[in-house]
């Protein structure tokens, strides 16, 4: 079992140093937050994301991000989305070649507009070499770790790293799959984040499973039109990494997006709902990035528009939901022979 270093102590980075372990390797959970640290060391817990999971004892936690990735094989980033630059230029100087590099982040960084990837790319660049692998999929942190049956997906340019990913994580209840398409990975579980919003405006506003079925639908189109465009491949937008995470974050009652989009339904402000909440809602950023992007790329994407106009413009989401009703009627596959 490779060495293992997870960046991030939140609920998903410590259910993924929870598998690793129990798979048999040795974790090192790194976290900025002391009383995390000192919970997971002295009591094997993270008394603060999963409090009624125990940690086995080969997971060891600090806050010293040189001292966590230290001979380490794999590092699972697992921080917010806009952490990662900064994290990547504090450790850069301790990683070393041939590590392989596993992004569970779901996000694009907020003022550039890049995927997980391209940010490591730009601040390791050809230090060393390194592998990629990005994970992502229809996973929620606590069922995974309660031994729930989960399918989630290990991309990369290079079958090798991904197929070595796919070996050490797999374990028990947890299936990994492969693909190539590490474009249409990280774009599905970063724009299906921007969708879960939406459909959580939906069912706070009190519509129902129709609503909420036709939102998940043209949510993935317009997630497919965006990703095609930037060269993924449409197979993984209609698997586990589209489709399969879409559903949950939409659906799922554990989704922060979901949670947000139903909590601004009530009336609540963003800065309301984000103070109450122990972990960041990915979407909230990735929004703007998403639109920032669809604007270079001339692609329409309604649902994010009227998503980016509650919230930073003030919209009502009941009139936001109106406005998307009210569009223009069209073919359901525009652009594309029908029959």
């Amino acid at each position: 079992m490779k060495r293992t270093a997870v960046i991030g102590a939140g609920t998903w980075g410590t259910a993924l140093g929870i598998i690793a372990a129990r798979a048999g390797g040795q974790v090192r959970l790194w976290s900025r937050n002391e009383a995390v640290v000192d919970s997971v060391n002295r009591q094997h817990v993270n008394s603060l994301y999963l409090a009624n999971s125990p940690l086995p004892e080969t997971i060891w936690a600090t806050t010293d991000l040189a001292a966590a990735v230290d001979s380490a094989e794999l590092v699972l980033l697992a921080a917010p989305s806009h952490a990662i630059r900064a994290l990547l230029s504090r450790m850069v100087s301790s990683l070393h070649s041939g590590i392989v590099i596993v992004s569970a982040t779901k996000g694009i960084e907020m003022d550039t507009g890049l995927r997980v990837s391209q940010v490591v790319h730009e601040v390791i660049g050809n230090a060393f070499a390194y592998g990629f692998v990005c994970l992502s999929g229809p996973s929620f942190a606590k069922e995974v770790v309660k031994g729930h049956p989960t399918a989630i997906v290990a991309a990369s340019v290079s079958e090798g790293d991904a197929q070595m990913v796919q070996t050490e994580l797999t374990f028990e209840n947890l299936r990994i799959y492969v693909n190539d398409d590490l474009v249409g990975t990280e774009l599905g579980g970063s724009l299906k984040n921007v969708m879960a919003i939406a459909a959580g405006m939906v069912a706070g506003l009190g519509f129902g499973s129709n609503s909420v079925a036709a939102l998940v639908t043209r949510g993935l189109a317009e997630m497919t039109r965006l990703a095609l465009l930037e060269g993924a491949k449409l197979e993984t937008l209609m698997g586990l990494a589209g489709l399969g995470d879409l559903v949950l974050t939409c659906t799922g009652l554990l989704s922060r997006n979901r949670f947000v989009g139903q909590e601004l339904a009530k009336n609540r402000s963003l800065d309301e709902i984000s103070a109450g909440m122990k972990e960041i809602a990915e979407g909230v950023k990735t929004t703007q990035a998403v639109k920032r992007l669809a604007s270079r790329l001339k692609v329409e994407m309604p649902i994010t528009d009227e998503v980016y106009a509650v919230l930073y413009e003030g919209k009502r989401p009941r009139d936001a939901v109106s406005e998307l009703m009210m569009r223009p009627l069209r073919s359901e596959f525009e652009g594309r022979r029908v029959g």
